[in-house]
């Protein structure tokens, strides 16, 4: 069970660098979405911190992975659908806030901030956007944590689960 911990936290790492590298070296910069999605890989990093170091933690911290993970898949679906306009997504990534501003504040304001819509896709892969990625790799994440449980109650019950 702890082999699975480590892969899952080092599954965890290489995500956040992979959105840190298409932001920073791609130059995709994230949208209001795309940085929740990014706090789920921190949470779990945290959780597996915790399972490796004290292993009475494992079987807890691997339920609460689970439910980290679905969470992150459904807000990787939620993302995707705001791509696909298939429901509409949050103002705060469509809409700039200044409601009793001055016209000419307001307009400074807004040719001041750069734009990065949730209801675009800046980048996508057979038709994928990262989004739609994160929701796949949080769905196997989370299919990795139920697995690496069940292995943990396997062997607490000697062989039956």
């Amino acid at each position: 069970m702890s082999q699975l911990i480590v892969l899952i936290l080092i599954a965890n790492v290489a995500v956040l660098l992979g959105a840190y590298g298409f932001e920073i070296l791609g130059g995709l910069a994230p949208c209001q979405l795309c940085y929740y999605q990014r706090i789920p890989y921190f949470t779990a990093i945290v959780l597996c911190g915790a399972a490796w170091f004290r292993p009475g933690l494992a079987r807890p911290a691997l339920v609460l992975l689970v439910l980290n993970y679905m969470a992150s898949a459904g807000l990787g679906v939620y993302h995707a659908g705001v791509e696909w306009t298939w429901w509409p997504g949050p103002a705060s990534c469509t809409v700039m806030g200044g409601s009793g501003l001055p016209v000419e504040e307001l307009m400074a304001q807004i040719l001041a901030a750069p734009v990065v819509r949730c209801d675009e896709v800046p980048w996508s892969l057979f038709g994928i956007s990262l989004a739609g990625y994160n929701a796949l790799i949080s769905a196997g994440l989370m299919g990795l944590s139920a697995y690496a449980f069940m292995l943990g109650r396997k062997d607490r019950n000697h062989g039956r689960i």
